[in-house]
Parts: C-alpha cells; structure tokens; sequence
C-alpha cells in the first residue's frame, strides 16, 4: 500500500500513534477480508462487502495522512 510513501510510512509507524493505530487496523481487516474470501474464518457476502468499504474508508484517511505529512516535509 502506497509504495512511494514507504520511508514516511515507517516514520510515521514510529512517531505518530494515530497513523499506526489505522494503519494496524487497516491491516487487520484486510487479513479477515481474505481469511472470509478464503472461508478460513466465517463470512457472508454483506459482511465482506461492509469491511471492504471500512477497510476503504482506512486508506483513504490514511493517504490523506501521508499528503500532508509529506507536504509538510
């Protein structure tokens, strides 16, 4: 996810905890996404579909953490 943010990425995972928090949380879904996708974990059609659009929600907070930060750089 957002390979030309990497290094302010990792900047961000050690010196702000809001930015980890989503970031860790926006990983956690896309794990259970594919774990329901997979049927490893029990999932509905509307429940996938629901934490893929939180899961969006995630990363466009996210990006729009990254452009500021990097705008301010």
């Amino acid at each position: 996810m957002f390979p030309e943010y990497r290094d302010l990425i990792t900047q961000l995972k050690t010196s702000d905890h809001h930015f980890t928090r989503l970031f860790d949380k926006h990983n956690a879904l896309d794990q259970r996404i594919k774990n329901m996708e997979s049927h490893i974990e029990p999932g509905t059609p509307e429940q996938i579909e629901t934490l893929k659009k939180e899961k969006l929600l995630l990363k466009d907070e996210l990006y729009q953490i990254l452009r500021k930060a990097s705008a301010a750089a």
